[in-house]
């Protein structure tokens, strides 16, 4: 699978990091069944806590977008975040009686807390591709974790979580958001990247990301 020759450059550059955010034990125990189901609902609270940040940080990318097409792409994937995507977990939730007040409610783990607000800084106090570079290990991270256990798992335990992100629409998402960031670095940085003094930048903030999406899946382990 492809979502873009920065995305690769980026995942390359994280090393060991992505490796341990995309194999995790957590991730796992999704292939094999093996992931107790109050780990799993105690990772869709603390998701969807994750998600209501993550929108509004795809809100803000809006704001830092410099062209039309820019901003469509951030407005549309603020739309299957909040319409498709969190739909999900209110449904699994739902059947295990926990509504959507109850969701809201959850409290936030610091973990959760250390993620979300790193994107938001990187936004707030970056531009558009120091918000990218944020958001990305997120995205691109599951639709690699969903396809490649579509293709792996021995178990149908969590079959529907596992389809959700295998599925067309969401690695189409992670194609136009590859597409997106190739095009706005290749605006901001020219045609030759890897070479501006901001590369390095980059390439920290996506690897931070990795690493917080590491803690994100320990934390789910931890009920």
């Amino acid at each position: 699978m492809s979502f873009g020759l920065t995305f690769e450059a980026w995942r390359t550059a994280a090393g060991e990091s992505w490796p341990a955010y995309t194999r995790h034990s957590f991730v796992q125990g999704l292939e094999n069944g093996t992931l107790p189901h109050a780990a799993f609902l105690h990772y869709l609270k603390q998701d969807y806590v994750f998600l209501i940040h993550f929108s509004r940080a795809w809100a803000l990318a809006i704001t830092k977008a410099e062209t039309v097409e820019e901003m469509r792409l951030a407005a549309g994937t603020v739309n299957g975040l909040i319409n498709e995507e969190i739909a999900l977990h209110i449904k699994t939730c739902a059947e295990a009686g926990i509504d959507e007040t109850a969701l809201f409610a959850t409290e936030e783990r610091r973990e959760n807390l250390a993620y979300t607000r790193y994107v938001l800084d990187a936004g707030h106090s970056g531009d558009l591709l120091d918000l990218l570079a944020a958001l990305a290990p997120c995205v691109m991270g599951y639709g690699e974790i969903g396809a490649q256990l579509a293709q792996s798992k021995t178990a149908d335990s969590y079959n529907e979580w596992i389809s959700t992100y295998a599925s067309e629409d969401y690695q189409q998402v992670c194609r136009d958001v590859g597409a997106l960031i190739d095009t706005a670095v290749a605006r901001r940085l020219g045609s030759d990247p890897h070479n501006s003094p901001r590369w390095a930048i980059l390439c920290k903030r996506f690897t931070m990301a990795t690493d917080l999406e590491v803690g994100f899946w320990d934390m789910g382990l931890d009920p």
